[in-house]
């Protein structure tokens, strides 16, 4: 069977390489050269909203997906006419609005942070007093790894974040006071069966996610957060691998956002589970059978930002796999990962200890 991808990062990339061992064949589109994807898989260079490209793709594919969510709405509209087209378009204007989004959990009662939307300086003052401060300002759309964003901690600082954001819609949300942040991985078949990834404990540095562990041994905030997650995919007829991140506060899940794909928070399912979030994403889309979601041991992933280490030194600790992206080493880009595997949760914990100061942290950083 053929699939396309909207996209060529290293989503794609990982998406292809999870599908090749079931026989399937793949074309990226993508409109750099150099995507990284266009390692493993024919590109189609082209911008996203390239009609004729679109329609090049949708003609030879079975079933068109998407590596990021900001897949232009005209694009998705013209894929999901021609060709199967998952996660559905639907899913995928809701991410890619803030608002939208946190609506969408509104109605469902999935907890939120309390927010308000931005269209002025003279709303943003109001809002910040109903909300009160501290409180975090976003653009509605674009947003990603902490970009487009400033934290209001003082009324001094509303005209400033204005200035820096305000040429675009926003949203103000009151800050949250997390313990610590966490992430449901679920999937949804076109038949309507669904499977749920252990809780996932992330850490994040500079809006950047750094460091995931999994299973994150919550048992009742487990299921609360696949209850949230299965509202969320029954109300948009979601087909394929949906990520939500958490944070908790006092014992509680409050929802932050979705992604309608694969996502940073399950690379630790390529060694870590029965079967990886890439693999069960394409199973997904193309009806066939879910493969098993459970945790084969304890995993820790860590982000590569802007370098890998050095590969022999990865490799020589115990239970190492070593993920290169083949990307161009630049500051804040996400060029691979690390994961740790193993039975044993404090001999992965003990070999993170040893891989940190590799990645540039602390032993203590993520303690």
């Amino acid at each position: 069977m053929n699939v396309g991808i909207i996209g060529g990062g290293q989503l794609a990339r990982m998406l292809a390489l999870a599908g090749y061992p079931l026989g399937l064949r793949f074309q990226i589109l993508d409109p750099a050269a150099d995507a990284c994807a266009g390692q493993v898989a024919p590109l189609i260079q082209g911008d996203y909203d390239d009609a004729a490209q679109l329609a090049r793709l949708a003609h030879w594919a079975d079933v068109v997906t998407f590596d990021f969510e900001n897949v232009p709405a005209a694009a998705a509209h013209i894929l999901a006419e021609r060709v199967a087209f998952h996660p559905p378009a639907e899913a995928l204007a809701k991410a890619q609005d803030r608002l939208s989004e946190k609506t969408l959990f509104w109605e469902l009662g999935i907890p939120t942070p309390n927010f308000a939307t931005i269209d002025s300086f003279e709303e943003l003052q109001s809002a910040a007093k109903r909300i009160h401060l501290p409180a975090v300002l976003k653009t509605r759309r674009l947003g990603y790894d902490g970009k487009g964003q400033r934290i209001l901690r003082t009324p001094q600082d509303l005209e400033p974040a204005w200035q820096a954001l305000g040429s675009v819609p926003l949203i103000l949300e009151s800050f949250v006071p997390f313990e610590r942040e966490v992430s449901v991985l679920a999937i949804r078949r076109r038949d309507g069966a669904t499977a749920f990834y252990p809780l996932v404990e992330n850490h994040h540095r500079e809006g950047i996610l750094r460091l995931s562990r999994a299973p994150c041994f919550m048992p009742e905030l487990e299921q609360e957060g696949w209850d949230y997650a299965h509202r969320l995919l029954d109300r948009l007829n979601y087909v394929g691998l949906l990520a939500i991140e958490f944070f908790i506060q006092e014992g509680r899940l409050i929802a932050n956002e979705m992604a309608p794909r694969v996502h940073n928070s399950g690379h630790w399912t390529i060694e870590g589970a029965a079967t990886s979030q890439f693999e069960n994403h394409l199973r997904a889309i193309l009806d066939l059978p879910l493969g098993a979601t459970t945790a084969v041991g304890h995993a820790v992933m860590l982000n590569c930002i802007g370098a890998l280490p050095e590969r022999s030194a990865v490799l020589a600790l115990p239970d190492a796999h070593y993920h290169d992206y083949g990307k161009t080493p630049r500051s804040g880009r996400k060029v691979g990962h690390i994961t740790l595997r193993g039975t044993d949760p404090d001999a992965v914990w003990k070999g993170l200890k040893q891989l940190l100061p590799l990645v540039g942290f602390r032993p203590e950083a993520f303690g």
